[in-house]
């Protein structure tokens, strides 16, 4: 019994020793990883917008380039030279949520460019939705009548190719990008009015 209640304590201390560990690197590290996130928002962002930083300028190329405007909670970045605008857009994926920004041209209806910042779905499948290659077939793409991630083949300005061997994710895309900008689309309009 006395060597059970040795390893019963062994096993205690080595856990609460590992988890105090654990829960300092989080505080520690709490800070970097909030900076690392809003780094990689800017630099959508400034992508988006064809604006050159490098990482070590980036915050800075940020503020001095790329105008904030909230509405009604909804956050659009504006970009003054270009007049694009950017926003961020998340909904659900097959297996978990799918975050981006996407950058619109000044008519507000043609994508310039679409990054992922958040996916969970299957690497080699459905996680091809987050690669530059897909991505890119999006640009010059309209998202007006509504945007249509196609598996027969992509004729109009407004259909995109779908994920071979990933309808679902595919079709959450479509559904998740349509959503967004009917919600982003619909105040960009009357904040003018």
């Amino acid at each position: 019994m006395n060597q059970n209640l040795k390893l019963i304590v062994f096993v205690v201390l080595l856990g609460l020793i590992t988890s105090g560990l654990l829960l300092g690197a989080d505080a520690l590290t709490k800070d970097r990883i909030e900076l690392n996130r809003e780094a990689k928002l800017k630099s959508a962002v400034l992508d988006g917008f064809d604006v050159e930083y490098t990482f070590a300028n980036i915050h800075d190329i940020y503020a001095d380039e790329v105008n904030i405007i909230v509405i009604d909670g909804y956050t659009f970045y504006v970009d003054e030279v270009s007049n694009k605008v950017s926003y961020q857009f998340e909904g659900s994926g097959l297996w978990g949520p799918i975050i981006g920004i996407i950058t619109l041209e000044p008519d507000f209806e043609t994508i310039a460019r679409i990054t992922i910042l958040q996916q969970e779905e299957t690497p080699g499948l459905g996680g091809i939705v987050a690669e530059r290659p897909f991505l890119e077939t999006f640009v010059g793409k309209k998202m007006t009548p509504s945007l249509d991630i196609t598996k027969e083949g992509a004729t109009q300005d407004y259909e995109v190719d779908a994920i071979t061997g990933a309808t679902g994710t595919s079709n959450a895309f479509e559904i998740i990008l349509n959503t967004n900008y009917e919600t982003y689309s619909a105040l960009w309009q009357a904040r003018n009015e």
